[in-house]
């Protein structure tokens, strides 16, 4: 009797039937995915399902480890968009996406949905953060406001000459050398304000402290209240008229 030599069975590669009208469970529990800081995660748990719509089986890969990575991918890109602080948040905005049919490869269709918790070992992590960043955010703001009221002084050339004799009266044949450097520094304004209004608030701002005489200033409201008649501003005439009465009580409105 001959005795054939021993094989290892060969793997056959497993074949999908397609599953146009039903599909197939994919489960994945206790996923650790990172939040948006990096060392806080969310604990995840995926339920998820996958159909193969071809008439012809998945050739190279398995259907479901497909499915599986990419269900998995979708997930971990939401969720590091947001805080485990924001738990119904995040869990909303990654079952929006989930619970529509996707197509990772052609004949594959997957959908799941996702539930969401958080050790609280996260969650104190999560909250220094943000109190941390709210420290630093407040002083932030604290030293853009020190720096807008400078800067609102240091345009002024009264102001800052009272401002430079305050912090360094021992230096007073410097104030030239400042005011030299500090020609043509503009008053600080809010983003908000960077329109059209808010140009023309500035400019008007200026102008009015250019005109450092009386009669400069009367020139100036003769010369707009005229503006605003021939433009037919009735209103806008008679307010420029008061500002002229108040800067010269004896004058009347053109």
């Amino acid at each position: 009797m001959s005795i054939l030599p021993w094989r290892r069975p060969t793997a056959q590669p497993v074949s999908y039937a397609p599953q146009t009208n039903g599909t197939l469970p994919l489960v994945m529990t206790g996923e650790r995915m990172a939040s948006c800081i990096a060392s806080v995660y969310f604990t995840v748990r995926v339920d998820g399902a996958w159909r193969w719509t071809h008439a012809d089986p998945a050739s190279h890969h398995d259907p479901a480890v497909v499915a599986r990575h990419h269900l998995r991918r979708q997930v971990t890109r939401l969720l590091c968009q947001y805080s485990v602080l924001d738990l119904d948040a995040a869990q909303d905005a990654a079952n929006t996406t989930l619970m529509r049919w996707n197509h990772p490869t052609p004949g594959l269709e997957t959908a799941g949905s996702v539930q969401l918790t958080t050790t609280s070992r996260d969650r104190d992590l999560a909250t220094e953060h943000a109190r941390r960043q709210e420290d630093l955010d407040l002083e932030h703001e604290q030293l853009m406001h020190r720096l807008a009221h400078l800067q609102r002084v240091l345009a002024d050339p009264d102001l800052q000459r009272v401002w430079w004799i305050a912090e360094f009266p021992d230096r007073l044949g410097e104030l030239k050398e400042l005011t030299n450097a500090l020609q043509g520094l503009p008053q600080p304004h809010e983003p908000a304000d960077d329109d059209l209004r808010g140009d023309i608030r500035r400019f008007t701002d200026q102008f009015i402290t250019a005109m450092h005489t009386p009669q400069q200033r009367e020139i100036f409201l003769k010369a707009l209240t005229q503006t605003f008649h021939t433009l037919g501003h009735h209103d806008l005439r008679a307010t420029a008229a008061r500002w002229h009465n108040r800067d010269d009580p004896g004058s009347t409105p053109t």
